[in-house]
C-alpha cells in the first residue's frame, strides 16, 4: 500500500477513540469514525511496519443501524459530532466496549465493574461552544461554525446546532447576521491575515448566566458598539451578564488572549455545582457538560472512603472543582496545577465557598510535588489526555497512600498509568465509565485503587 493512495477496506472492529479497524497482510489499518460492518474507501496517510492509518473518503456499503441525525449541519460534515447518526444506546455500548477492550489488552482485571452511565442530557448539554469565522468554499460568503470533516479550512454554519441550547443558537445567529454585511475579512491561518476569528459562548447551565466573547486580530480597528446592542436586544432563557472582545494575533489556530476588552457587564460568569459556586473566566477549564459534571464528581465522591481527618491531594486540579467538592468532609485539600490562572480561580472559588481547609499550588506537578510538606491520605488524579507525568507518578507511589482515585479523559494513557500503579503495589478496586460527550468518541473513566 502506498501513501496518498485510495483503497477499499471492510471494517472488522472498532477501538478507542472511535477508529474502525481491519487488517491487511497482518498490519492493522485504522480509519477514524468508520463503523464496524462498513465497506469504505480510505486514503492512506501514514504507514509503518505495524500499522496503517487511513482517512475516511467514502462509505460504499453502509450499516443498517444508522438513524437520521437531529442536526442539519451534521449532514454536511460538521466536525462537532462524530456519530449523531447512531442511537445513544449504541453509542454507550460502543464506548463501553472500546474502553473495556483497552483494560483487557492491558491485563487489568479482578475489579468491580459498575458499567457506563450516560449523560443526563443527550442534546443541548454543552456549556461552552467555540465557533470559528470562515467560509464553506474559498471566497464564499461568511460562515460561523465548526470545521468540516476532511476539509482543511472549510467552516460550516451551525445555527441549527443541537448539542447547545437555544441561547447559544440565538447568539450565533445574531453574530453571523450582524457581521455578514460588514465586509470584514475572516482570518486566514496560512496567510496570517484577516480580522474575524472566533465567537466563544459560555453559559452557566444552573445559573443562566451567559458570557459572549468575540475574538479578532488587531489588524483592523472596528467599533463593536452595535454588535453589543444586537446581542443584548435578543430574548434569552438565560441572561447575558458579559460581552468581551478578545484580541488574538497568535499565528496558531487557537483561541487565546493578547488583550481583553470588556464591552458589557463582566468578563466572567458564575456556575453552581453540587451546592458550590464557581467563578468561570473566559479561558478557565471547566467541564463542558455541567449536568454530567455533577454526576461525574458525585461518582468520585462516592468512590472515596471516609475523608474525616484525612488530607486529600488533588493533582492536576485545574480550577479546583473536585477538591472543593470533597473539601467539606476532609481535614485538608491540597491542589496542584500547572496553569497559574487556573490556580488563581481555584483560590478565589474556595473563598467564594467559604472553604478554609484548601491550599492550591501553581507549578509543574513533576517539580512541585516533592516540595509539599503535607502528607496525603488520599490522592485524586485528574490528568490531561497525556496522563500522569512519569516523575509525578513516582512521587505518587512514594506517598504510599491507602487510596487513589483516578479520573481519566483518555483510557489509553489511563491503562498505561494503571499498570505502573499496579506494579507499585496498588490494586484496581472499582471502575465506572461516565459519558460526558454524547455523539463524540470521548468518555470519562473513574477508577478506585487501594494499596495492597
Amino acid at each position: 500500500m502506498k501513501k496518498r493512495q485510495n483503497y477499499e477496506f471492510t471494517i472488522e472492529d472498532v477501538e478507542f477513540p472511535s477508529h474502525g479497524i481491519t487488517y491487511v497482510n497482518g498490519r492493522k489499518v485504522l480509519i477514524k469514525n468508520a463503523l464496524k460492518g462498513q465497506k469504505v474507501i480510505g486514503k492512506v496517510t501514514k504507514k509503518n511496519s505495524e500499522r496503517i492509518v487511513a482517512k475516511l473518503v467514502e462509505v460504499i456499503e453502509d450499516v443498517d443501524y444508522k438513524i437520521p441525525p437531529v442536526c442539519k449541519p451534521f449532514t454536511v460534515g460538521c466536525g462537532g459530532c462524530a456519530h449523531q447518526d447512531i442511537s445513544y444506546d449504541m453509542q454507550l455500548d460502543s464506548k463501553e466496549y472500546q474502553v473495556m477492550k483497552l483494560f483487557r489488552e492491558a491485563g487489568i482485571e479482578g475489579f468491580e465493574y459498575l458499567g457506563i452511565e450516560g449523560s443526563p442530557d443527550v442534546f443541548e448539554y454543552r456549556n461552552k461552544m467555540e465557533f470559528t469565522f470562515g467560509d464553506m468554499e474559498k471566497g464564499g460568503e461568511l460562515t460561523l461554525g465548526m470545521h468540516v470533516k476532511n476539509k482543511s479550512f472549510a467552516i460550516v454554519n451551525v445555527g441549527d446546532c443541537q448539542i447547545v441550547d437555544e441561547d447559544f443558537r440565538k447568539v450565533q445567529t445574531t453574530a453571523i447576521n450582524y457581521f455578514k454585511d460588514k465586509e470584514l475579512p475572516k482570518y486566514r491561518v496560512m496567510q496570517h491575515s484577516g480580522y474575524l476569528r472566533n465567537l466563544v459562548v459560555r453559559k452557566g447551565i444552573n445559573t443562566g448566566e451567559i458570557l459572549v466573547n468575540i475574538v479578532t486580530t488587531t489588524q483592523l480597528d472596528f467599533d463593536m458598539s452595535d454588535f453589543v446592542k444586537e446581542i443584548l436586544a435578543q430574548e434569552y432563557k438565560g441572561t447575558v451578564t458579559g460581552i468581551i472582545h478578545t484580541f488574538n494575533d497568535s499565528l496558531s489556530d487557537v483561541v487565546q488572549a493578547d488583550r481583553i476588552e470588556v464591552l458589557h457587564g463582566r468578563e466572567y460568569l458564575y456556575e453552581e455545582l453540587l451546592g458550590l459556586k464557581f467563578k468561570v473566566n473566559p479561558f478557565s477549564f471547566f467541564q463542558t457538560n455541567t449536568k454530567g459534571a455533577e454526576k461525574l464528581y458525585s461518582i468520585v465522591r462516592d468512590f472515596i472512603d471516609e475523608t474525616e481527618d484525612k488530607v486529600v491531594f488533588d493533582l492536576y486540579c485545574g480550577t479546583g472543582t473536585i477538591g472543593q467538592i470533597v473539601a467539606p468532609k476532609a481535614k485538608k485539600v491540597v491542589g496542584i496545577e500547572l496553569i497559574e490562572e487556573a490556580v488563581k480561580d481555584a483560590r478565589e472559588n474556595a473563598k467564594l465557598n467559604g472553604l478554609q481547609n484548601t491550599e492550591f499550588i501553581a507549578g509543574d506537578i513533576a517539580k512541585v510535588i516533592h516540595t509539599v510538606t503535607d502528607k496525603p491520605d488520599i490522592i485524586i488524579l485528574d490528568p490531561p489526555r497525556a496522563g500522569v507525568h512519569p516523575f509525578a507518578l513516582k512521587y505518587v507511589l512514594k506517598f504510599n497512600v491507602p487510596q487513589i482515585i483516578y479520573v481519566s479523559c483518555n483510557p489509553k494513557t489511563l491503562v498505561t498509568d494503571l499498570k505502573e500503579l499496579e506494579a507499585g503495589g496498588y490494586k484496581v478496586e472499582k471502575v465506572m465509565l461516565k459519558d460526558m460527550f454524547p455523539h463524540t468518541p470521548h468518555c470519562e473513566t473513574v477508577v478506585k485503587l487501594s494499596r495492597k
